[in-house]
């Protein structure tokens, strides 16, 4: 019994260590080796705790929320922390934010038409977020301005992509509805 309710667990146990050292990442230096060693556990955790709870056959709709929550501290944590050192040029801080403006167009879609929180989980939108979680380790060694181009190409194409599922497949699966 004890033995069950550990392994049902594990992937929110994930879940909220990436809560954790989210937050615990605003007390750091950004760039530094304990900004690092925190994010790159933070984001290890958000392949783990799905990938638990699927092979575990323990995924829930709480894990899944909870999830979500976890991706947006993580993501505004690392805001937070990395835009103020970043000499963003304008046109890629408009850029940025017409790829989050597409996102928050499918969020509120999506609310719409299935009349609850949904994620499209496409590959597309996981490369772009390996792309993106790769990018505060090139910092350092590539101008962002090359790196970020990239990143933002991928992630426009993810995010119409996106909108396309979302606006013509109304009753699809999306993998994760919350």
């Amino acid at each position: 019994m004890v033995k069950r309710k550990i392994i049902h667990n594990t992937a929110n146990f994930i879940t909220s260590a990436r809560i954790l050292c989210s937050l615990a990442l605003l007390f750091c230096t950004p760039l530094s080796l304990p900004f690092y060693v925190l994010y790159t556990t933070a984001g290890s955790s958000d392949i783990f705790d799905g990938l638990i709870a699927r092979k575990t056959n323990t995924a829930t709709k709480f894990g899944a929320k909870l999830d979500t929550l976890a991706d947006i501290i993580f993501a505004a944590v690392v805001l937070i922390k990395l835009l103020p050192i970043l000499e963003l040029p304008v046109w890629m801080i408009i850029w940025v934010g017409v790829i989050a403006l597409i996102k928050l167009v499918n969020i509120v879609v999506g609310l719409v038409r299935r009349h609850t929180l949904t994620a499209v989980h496409s590959v597309i939108n996981k490369v772009t977020g390996v792309l993106v979680f790769i990018l505060p380790f090139t910092i350092q060694i590539i101008d962002i301005r090359y790196t970020a181009v990239l990143v933002c190409f991928v992630a426009t194409i993810a995010a119409i992509m996106e909108s396309r599922t979302v606006i013509q497949n109304k009753n699809q699966d999306w993998r994760k509805t919350l």
